[in-house]
Protein backbone atom coordinates (compact mmCIF):
# COMPACT_ATOMS: atom_id res chain seq x y z
CA UNK A 1 0.00 0.00 0.00
CA UNK A 2 1.84 3.39 -1.10
CA UNK A 3 1.65 6.38 1.78
CA UNK A 4 -0.09 8.88 0.30
CA UNK A 5 -3.31 5.85 0.47
CA UNK A 6 -2.10 5.04 4.64
CA UNK A 7 -2.33 8.88 4.90
CA UNK A 8 -5.77 9.06 3.72
CA UNK A 9 -7.07 6.50 5.33
CA UNK A 10 -5.59 7.54 8.57
CA UNK A 11 -7.13 10.72 8.12
CA UNK A 12 -10.89 9.40 7.34
CA UNK A 13 -10.68 7.68 10.97
CA UNK A 14 -10.51 3.72 8.63
CA UNK A 15 -7.81 2.20 10.75
CA UNK A 16 -7.57 -0.46 13.32
CA UNK A 17 -5.37 -3.47 14.98
CA UNK A 18 -3.99 -5.42 17.45
CA UNK A 19 -6.37 -7.42 19.53
CA UNK A 20 -9.70 -6.19 19.07
CA UNK A 21 -13.42 -6.60 19.96
CA UNK A 22 -16.43 -5.47 17.94
CA UNK A 23 -18.76 -3.91 20.25
CA UNK A 24 -22.20 -3.06 19.18
CA UNK A 25 -25.19 -1.01 20.98
CA UNK A 26 -28.55 0.97 19.95
CA UNK A 27 -31.22 -0.40 18.12
CA UNK A 28 -31.70 -3.93 16.24
CA UNK A 29 -34.93 -4.49 15.07
CA UNK A 30 -33.20 -5.90 11.54
CA UNK A 31 -30.83 -7.74 13.17
CA UNK A 32 -28.34 -4.93 12.31
CA UNK A 33 -26.29 -5.39 15.77
CA UNK A 34 -24.88 -8.65 14.96
CA UNK A 35 -25.20 -10.63 18.09
CA UNK A 36 -27.76 -13.24 16.59
CA UNK A 37 -31.41 -11.56 17.97
CA UNK A 38 -33.53 -8.45 17.41
CA UNK A 39 -33.44 -7.12 20.92
CA UNK A 40 -32.26 -3.27 21.57
CA UNK A 41 -29.33 -2.62 24.12
CA UNK A 42 -28.38 0.43 25.30
CA UNK A 43 -25.03 -0.89 26.90
CA UNK A 44 -22.42 -1.92 24.29
CA UNK A 45 -22.42 -5.83 23.73
CA UNK A 46 -19.65 -8.05 22.15
CA UNK A 47 -19.78 -8.56 18.32
CA UNK A 48 -18.32 -12.07 17.36
CA UNK A 49 -15.00 -12.94 19.28
CA UNK A 50 -11.63 -11.68 20.09
CA UNK A 51 -8.75 -10.67 17.93
CA UNK A 52 -11.08 -10.44 14.61
CA UNK A 53 -12.66 -7.45 13.71
CA UNK A 54 -10.38 -4.50 11.80
CA UNK A 55 -12.61 -1.60 10.39
CA UNK A 56 -16.39 -0.76 10.66
CA UNK A 57 -18.98 1.54 8.54
CA UNK A 58 -22.66 1.78 9.36
CA UNK A 59 -25.76 2.81 6.94
CA UNK A 60 -29.68 2.46 7.55
CA UNK A 61 -29.96 -0.24 10.11
CA UNK A 62 -27.06 -2.84 8.72
CA UNK A 63 -23.27 -3.09 9.28
CA UNK A 64 -20.34 -3.67 7.37
CA UNK A 65 -16.90 -4.28 8.39
CA UNK A 66 -13.57 -5.96 7.80
CA UNK A 67 -11.63 -8.35 9.58
CA UNK A 68 -8.29 -8.63 10.42
CA UNK A 69 -7.53 -11.49 7.86
CA UNK A 70 -9.26 -8.97 5.15
CA UNK A 71 -12.47 -10.76 4.56
CA UNK A 72 -15.52 -8.67 4.72
CA UNK A 73 -18.55 -8.98 6.39
CA UNK A 74 -22.33 -7.73 6.95
CA UNK A 75 -25.15 -8.09 8.70
CA UNK A 76 -28.71 -6.13 9.57
CA UNK A 77 -30.98 -5.10 6.87
CA UNK A 78 -31.12 -6.15 3.55
CA UNK A 79 -34.04 -5.32 1.31
CA UNK A 80 -32.05 -3.68 -1.60
CA UNK A 81 -28.91 -6.20 -1.27
CA UNK A 82 -26.84 -4.30 0.65
CA UNK A 83 -25.38 -7.10 2.45
CA UNK A 84 -23.64 -8.17 -0.35
CA UNK A 85 -24.66 -11.98 -0.24
CA UNK A 86 -26.33 -12.14 -3.19
CA UNK A 87 -29.97 -12.07 -1.52
CA UNK A 88 -32.11 -9.94 -0.01
CA UNK A 89 -32.68 -12.31 3.71
CA UNK A 90 -32.03 -9.75 6.54
CA UNK A 91 -29.43 -11.37 8.61
CA UNK A 92 -28.60 -10.61 12.68
CA UNK A 93 -25.49 -12.52 12.21
CA UNK A 94 -22.32 -11.64 10.84
CA UNK A 95 -22.13 -13.36 7.10
CA UNK A 96 -19.09 -13.42 4.60
CA UNK A 97 -19.38 -11.38 1.56
CA UNK A 98 -17.64 -14.06 -0.80
CA UNK A 99 -14.67 -15.17 -0.21
CA UNK A 100 -11.65 -12.84 -0.65
CA UNK A 101 -9.28 -11.59 1.78
CA UNK A 102 -8.20 -8.17 0.23
CA UNK A 103 -10.75 -6.33 1.45
CA UNK A 104 -9.37 -2.70 3.13
CA UNK A 105 -12.09 0.29 3.87
CA UNK A 106 -16.01 -0.05 3.87
CA UNK A 107 -18.19 2.57 3.85
CA UNK A 108 -22.45 2.47 3.95
CA UNK A 109 -25.30 4.63 3.01
CA UNK A 110 -28.86 4.72 3.09
CA UNK A 111 -29.34 1.44 1.47
CA UNK A 112 -25.87 0.40 -0.14
CA UNK A 113 -22.47 -0.15 0.74
CA UNK A 114 -19.00 -0.35 -0.71
CA UNK A 115 -15.42 -1.31 0.10
CA UNK A 116 -11.52 -0.19 -1.46
CA UNK A 117 -9.47 -3.14 -1.91
CA UNK A 118 -6.07 -4.00 -1.06
CA UNK A 119 -5.04 -3.23 -4.88
CA UNK A 120 -6.87 0.35 -4.99
CA UNK A 121 -9.98 -0.95 -6.75
CA UNK A 122 -13.62 0.50 -5.78
CA UNK A 123 -16.73 -1.85 -5.57
CA UNK A 124 -20.14 -0.66 -4.85
CA UNK A 125 -23.25 -3.09 -4.20
CA UNK A 126 -27.26 -2.12 -2.73
CA UNK A 127 -29.58 0.32 -4.11
CA UNK A 128 -28.96 1.39 -7.15
CA UNK A 129 -31.54 4.65 -7.16
CA UNK A 130 -29.79 7.75 -8.66
CA UNK A 131 -26.82 5.85 -9.40
CA UNK A 132 -25.27 5.60 -5.91
CA UNK A 133 -23.54 2.79 -6.79
CA UNK A 134 -21.18 4.71 -9.44
CA UNK A 135 -21.18 2.00 -11.64
CA UNK A 136 -23.41 3.61 -14.72
CA UNK A 137 -27.07 2.18 -13.76
CA UNK A 138 -29.39 2.66 -11.27
CA UNK A 139 -30.31 -1.07 -11.13
CA UNK A 140 -29.85 -2.58 -7.61
CA UNK A 141 -27.44 -5.12 -6.88
CA UNK A 142 -27.35 -8.04 -4.51
CA UNK A 143 -23.01 -8.75 -4.94
CA UNK A 144 -20.30 -6.41 -5.14
CA UNK A 145 -19.45 -4.82 -8.37
CA UNK A 146 -16.53 -2.70 -9.75
CA UNK A 147 -16.78 0.85 -10.02
CA UNK A 148 -14.92 1.50 -13.16
CA UNK A 149 -11.69 -0.29 -13.90
CA UNK A 150 -8.93 2.00 -11.95
CA UNK A 151 -6.81 0.74 -9.25
CA UNK A 152 -5.70 3.99 -7.57
CA UNK A 153 -9.13 4.41 -5.12
CA UNK A 154 -7.57 4.92 -1.93
CA UNK A 155 -10.77 5.82 0.43
CA UNK A 156 -14.77 5.90 -0.25
CA UNK A 157 -16.98 7.61 1.94
CA UNK A 158 -21.15 7.76 1.93
CA UNK A 159 -23.47 10.26 2.23
CA UNK A 160 -27.44 9.40 2.55
CA UNK A 161 -27.29 8.93 -0.79
CA UNK A 162 -24.27 9.94 -2.81
CA UNK A 163 -20.27 8.40 -2.95
CA UNK A 164 -17.74 10.82 -2.65
CA UNK A 165 -13.73 8.80 -3.03
CA UNK A 166 -10.19 9.87 -2.57
CA UNK A 167 -7.75 9.00 -5.28
CA UNK A 168 -4.15 8.23 -4.26
CA UNK A 169 -3.13 11.08 -6.46
CA UNK A 170 -5.18 13.34 -4.10
CA UNK A 171 -8.07 14.06 -6.54
CA UNK A 172 -11.21 14.14 -5.10
CA UNK A 173 -14.15 12.38 -6.62
CA UNK A 174 -18.37 12.20 -6.72
CA UNK A 175 -21.57 10.27 -7.92
CA UNK A 176 -25.04 9.95 -7.08
CA UNK A 177 -27.77 12.39 -6.27
CA UNK A 178 -26.40 15.56 -7.05
CA UNK A 179 -30.12 17.72 -6.50
CA UNK A 180 -28.67 20.14 -3.51
CA UNK A 181 -25.27 20.61 -5.43
CA UNK A 182 -23.67 18.27 -3.01
CA UNK A 183 -21.46 16.70 -5.75
CA UNK A 184 -19.85 19.91 -5.92
CA UNK A 185 -20.19 20.47 -10.20
CA UNK A 186 -21.87 24.01 -10.27
CA UNK A 187 -25.21 22.32 -10.64
CA UNK A 188 -27.81 19.82 -9.16
CA UNK A 189 -27.13 17.02 -11.96
CA UNK A 190 -27.18 13.57 -10.97
CA UNK A 191 -24.33 11.40 -11.77
CA UNK A 192 -24.19 7.45 -12.01
CA UNK A 193 -20.48 7.43 -12.72
CA UNK A 194 -17.34 9.24 -10.51
CA UNK A 195 -17.22 12.94 -11.26
CA UNK A 196 -14.09 14.71 -10.52
CA UNK A 197 -14.63 17.59 -7.75
CA UNK A 198 -12.35 20.33 -9.27
CA UNK A 199 -8.92 20.20 -10.26
CA UNK A 200 -7.17 20.18 -7.07
CA UNK A 201 -4.57 17.08 -6.23
CA UNK A 202 -4.64 17.79 -2.56
CA UNK A 203 -7.48 16.74 -0.91
CA UNK A 204 -6.92 14.14 2.06
CA UNK A 205 -10.55 12.91 3.19
CA UNK A 206 -14.32 13.49 2.72
CA UNK A 207 -17.27 12.86 4.77
CA UNK A 208 -21.11 13.63 3.62
CA UNK A 209 -24.81 13.83 5.29
CA UNK A 210 -27.71 13.97 3.97
CA UNK A 211 -27.36 16.35 0.80
CA UNK A 212 -23.96 18.12 1.41
CA UNK A 213 -20.25 17.50 1.22
CA UNK A 214 -17.50 18.37 3.77
CA UNK A 215 -13.90 17.60 2.91
CA UNK A 216 -10.57 18.46 3.87
CA UNK A 217 -7.00 19.23 2.22
CA UNK A 218 -3.66 18.45 3.05
CA UNK A 219 -2.92 22.23 3.50
CA UNK A 220 -5.35 22.17 6.57
CA UNK A 221 -8.20 23.59 5.26
CA UNK A 222 -12.27 22.60 5.17
CA UNK A 223 -14.71 22.90 2.18
CA UNK A 224 -18.30 21.72 2.08
CA UNK A 225 -20.65 21.96 -0.40
CA UNK A 226 -25.00 21.11 -0.98
CA UNK A 227 -27.36 21.61 1.23
CA UNK A 228 -27.43 24.23 3.87
CA UNK A 229 -30.98 24.79 5.37
CA UNK A 230 -29.64 24.29 8.82
CA UNK A 231 -26.03 26.06 8.18
CA UNK A 232 -24.60 22.50 8.13
CA UNK A 233 -21.89 24.17 4.94
CA UNK A 234 -20.24 26.36 7.74
CA UNK A 235 -20.29 29.67 6.43
CA UNK A 236 -22.67 31.89 8.88
CA UNK A 237 -25.49 31.64 6.82
CA UNK A 238 -28.69 28.71 6.30
CA UNK A 239 -29.25 29.06 2.58
CA UNK A 240 -30.95 26.42 0.58
CA UNK A 241 -28.15 25.32 -0.93
CA UNK A 242 -24.61 25.85 -2.58
CA UNK A 243 -23.60 24.02 -5.69
CA UNK A 244 -19.40 24.00 -5.63
CA UNK A 245 -17.35 23.40 -2.70
CA UNK A 246 -16.06 26.25 -0.81
CA UNK A 247 -13.86 27.22 2.26
CA UNK A 248 -15.37 27.13 5.48
CA UNK A 249 -13.24 29.90 6.99
CA UNK A 250 -9.45 30.63 6.37
CA UNK A 251 -8.44 27.83 9.21
CA UNK A 252 -5.20 26.16 7.98
CA UNK A 253 -5.49 23.92 11.27
CA UNK A 254 -8.47 21.21 9.98
CA UNK A 255 -7.33 17.15 10.05
CA UNK A 256 -10.89 15.03 10.56
CA UNK A 257 -14.15 15.65 9.63
CA UNK A 258 -18.07 13.64 10.03
CA UNK A 259 -20.77 14.29 8.99
CA UNK A 260 -24.25 13.07 9.78
CA UNK A 261 -27.75 13.85 8.66
CA UNK A 262 -27.27 17.99 8.86
CA UNK A 263 -24.13 18.51 11.22
CA UNK A 264 -20.78 18.25 10.82
CA UNK A 265 -17.87 17.80 13.70
CA UNK A 266 -14.32 18.54 12.88
CA UNK A 267 -10.77 17.90 14.65
CA UNK A 268 -8.02 20.92 14.41
CA UNK A 269 -4.06 19.06 15.04
CA UNK A 270 -4.73 20.99 18.01
CA UNK A 271 -6.99 18.01 19.15
CA UNK A 272 -9.82 20.82 19.88
CA UNK A 273 -13.41 19.43 18.38
CA UNK A 274 -15.92 21.63 16.77
CA UNK A 275 -19.37 21.08 15.43
CA UNK A 276 -22.21 23.19 13.45
CA UNK A 277 -25.47 22.93 11.23
CA UNK A 278 -28.50 21.05 12.35
CA UNK A 279 -29.24 20.81 16.77
CA UNK A 280 -32.65 19.35 16.94
CA UNK A 281 -30.70 16.55 19.41
CA UNK A 282 -28.15 17.67 21.10
CA UNK A 283 -25.55 16.56 17.87
CA UNK A 284 -23.57 19.91 17.93
CA UNK A 285 -22.74 19.26 21.63
CA UNK A 286 -22.81 22.65 23.08
CA UNK A 287 -25.10 21.88 25.79
CA UNK A 288 -28.31 23.27 23.77
CA UNK A 289 -30.76 22.27 20.86
CA UNK A 290 -29.73 25.17 18.49
CA UNK A 291 -28.47 25.41 15.45
CA UNK A 292 -24.81 27.15 14.38
CA UNK A 293 -24.33 27.81 11.16
CA UNK A 294 -20.44 28.61 11.67
CA UNK A 295 -18.13 25.89 13.74
CA UNK A 296 -18.55 26.10 17.10
CA UNK A 297 -16.07 24.64 19.76
CA UNK A 298 -17.04 21.90 21.76
CA UNK A 299 -16.08 22.58 25.64
CA UNK A 300 -12.27 23.50 25.68
CA UNK A 301 -10.23 20.21 25.84
CA UNK A 302 -7.55 19.59 23.50
CA UNK A 303 -7.23 15.63 23.73
CA UNK A 304 -9.82 14.45 20.93
CA UNK A 305 -8.33 11.91 18.22
CA UNK A 306 -11.09 10.94 15.96
CA UNK A 307 -14.74 11.75 15.28
CA UNK A 308 -17.38 9.52 13.50
CA UNK A 309 -20.71 9.87 11.87
CA UNK A 310 -22.84 8.52 8.92
CA UNK A 311 -26.41 8.83 8.24
CA UNK A 312 -28.01 9.20 11.61
CA UNK A 313 -27.90 12.06 14.48
CA UNK A 314 -25.48 11.34 16.59
CA UNK A 315 -21.83 11.46 16.94
CA UNK A 316 -19.18 9.70 18.65
CA UNK A 317 -15.70 10.32 19.12
CA UNK A 318 -12.30 8.69 20.58
CA UNK A 319 -9.61 10.46 22.50
CA UNK A 320 -6.22 10.17 22.97
CA UNK A 321 -6.47 8.27 25.70
CA UNK A 322 -8.65 5.60 24.15
CA UNK A 323 -11.63 6.34 25.71
CA UNK A 324 -14.91 6.69 23.63
CA UNK A 325 -17.60 9.53 23.68
CA UNK A 326 -21.01 9.99 22.40
CA UNK A 327 -23.80 12.98 21.99
CA UNK A 328 -26.66 13.65 20.03
CA UNK A 329 -29.65 11.66 19.63
CA UNK A 330 -30.19 8.16 21.97
CA UNK A 331 -34.01 7.46 21.44
CA UNK A 332 -33.07 3.81 21.08
CA UNK A 333 -30.01 3.74 23.18
CA UNK A 334 -27.02 4.23 20.16
CA UNK A 335 -25.12 6.27 22.79
CA UNK A 336 -24.16 3.32 24.52
CA UNK A 337 -24.18 5.09 28.03
CA UNK A 338 -26.85 2.90 29.50
CA UNK A 339 -29.73 5.17 28.73
CA UNK A 340 -32.33 6.13 25.97
CA UNK A 341 -31.48 10.22 27.02
CA UNK A 342 -30.53 12.18 24.45
CA UNK A 343 -27.43 14.16 25.13
CA UNK A 344 -26.47 17.84 24.29
CA UNK A 345 -22.80 17.38 25.67
CA UNK A 346 -20.20 14.28 25.81
CA UNK A 347 -21.06 11.80 27.41
CA UNK A 348 -18.35 8.86 28.32
CA UNK A 349 -19.63 5.40 26.99
CA UNK A 350 -17.94 3.05 29.72
CA UNK A 351 -14.52 3.04 31.74
CA UNK A 352 -12.39 1.93 28.82
CA UNK A 353 -9.27 3.07 28.17
CA UNK A 354 -8.64 0.94 25.09
CA UNK A 355 -11.37 2.07 21.62
CA UNK A 356 -9.45 2.29 18.77
CA UNK A 357 -12.30 3.09 16.02
CA UNK A 358 -16.18 3.14 15.90
CA UNK A 359 -18.91 3.31 13.58
CA UNK A 360 -22.36 5.97 14.50
CA UNK A 361 -24.94 4.84 11.88
CA UNK A 362 -28.67 5.50 11.78
CA UNK A 363 -29.97 4.92 15.53
CA UNK A 364 -27.17 2.34 16.37
CA UNK A 365 -22.78 2.15 17.18
CA UNK A 366 -20.16 0.27 16.33
CA UNK A 367 -16.43 0.11 18.16
CA UNK A 368 -13.45 -1.68 18.24
CA UNK A 369 -11.46 -2.44 21.30
CA UNK A 370 -7.94 -3.08 21.55
CA UNK A 371 -6.02 -4.11 23.78
CA UNK A 372 -5.07 -3.00 27.21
Amino acid sequence: MTNIRRALQAAAGAGGGGTISGMASGTNGDGQLGLGNTTNYSSPVLVGTKDTWSKLGGGRSATIAVKADGTLWMWGRNNKGQLGDGSVTYRCLPTQVGALENWLQPAMGFEFSGCTKTDGTLWTWGAGTNGVLGNGTATDISSPVQVGSLTDWALVAFGTYHGMAVKTGGTLWAWGNGYWGNLGQGSSTTYSSPVQIGSATTWLTASGGYGFTTAIKTDGTIWATGKNNFGQLGRGSATAKETSLAQIGGLTTWSKVASIYGSTAAIKTDGTIWAWGRNNNGELGQGTTANKSSPVQIGALTDWSRVYGTIGHHFLAIKTDGTLWGWGNNESGELGDGTTTKRSSPVQIGALTTWLVASASYNCSMSLEGPP
